[in-house]
């Protein structure tokens, strides 16, 4: 089962990984009204637990500038929630570099985390790197310095640097999610926006063997 967002959110918030805040709307002025309090730009999502890949279906819609735009993008989202049986929710489109970080029980060794630069080549490009749960800030940093992309987040050709430390954390709380949650399966964080302030995760997919998944305390 794909947790939907507020159970992948709640379970996120208890490791302390920092999300892109966020809000289901249901209808036109829920959608104007966060609009005029937030200001664009703007993106919608489907938020269904039958969908796998969003984008596949047309589910995400980024980089909203106006309410032309947005009215457009809620009328198209609306019509895929209602064939998936889901919701729209609508969050601020932030800028930086989009990195994948994600984990899952492997049979062999257990909690298995991976890093890499994110974004929808990720499946593409493939430069990654991996290690078994749980890891330490300096493993992690190690896991960051590994990915051919690495240059990229050190500031290539005049670009400013991303925040490591902020990916570092978000690695090692991960790494704790996977092997203290039993019945979590697979963790997919992507993109984690980042740059020179912070790292946000923007999107959430996490599988879980369960048909309903409660959070519990620590």
């Amino acid at each position: 089962m794909v947790l939907t967002h507020k159970d992948a959110s709640s379970l996120l918030k208890k490791y302390q990984i920092p999300l892109i805040k966020t809000k289901k709307v249901s209808n036109w002025e829920e959608v104007l009204n966060i609009a005029n309090k937030w200001g664009f730009p703007l993106a919608l999502k489907i938020d269904s637990p039958k969908i796998l890949h969003k984008t596949d279906i047309g589910g995400v819609i980024t980089n909203i500038q106006g309410k032309k735009e947005l009215k457009v993008a809620w009328q198209k989202l609306q019509k895929i929630a209602k064939k998936y049986k889901g919701e729209v929710i609508v969050q601020p489109n932030v800028k930086g570099l989009e990195v994948i970080i994600g984990a899952k029980k492997d049979p062999v060794f257990g909690g298995v985390v991976m890093f890499g630069i994110g974004g929808i080549f990720v499946e593409v490009f493939k430069d990654v790197s991996f290690r078994i749960a749980p890891i330490s800030k300096k493993e992690a940093k190690k896991m960051i310095k590994e990915i051919k992309g690495y240059p990229i987040l050190k500031g290539y050709r005049g670009q400013n640097p991303v925040n490591i430390d902020k990916l570092t954390e978000i690695l090692v709380s991960v790494s704790k999610l996977i092997q203290k949650e039993k019945n979590i399966q697979e963790i997919d964080l992507n993109p984690v926006i980042v740059d020179q302030k912070r790292a946000l995760v923007v999107d959430a997919k996490i599988l879980t063997n369960q048909t309903h998944y409660e959070t519990r305390p620590r």
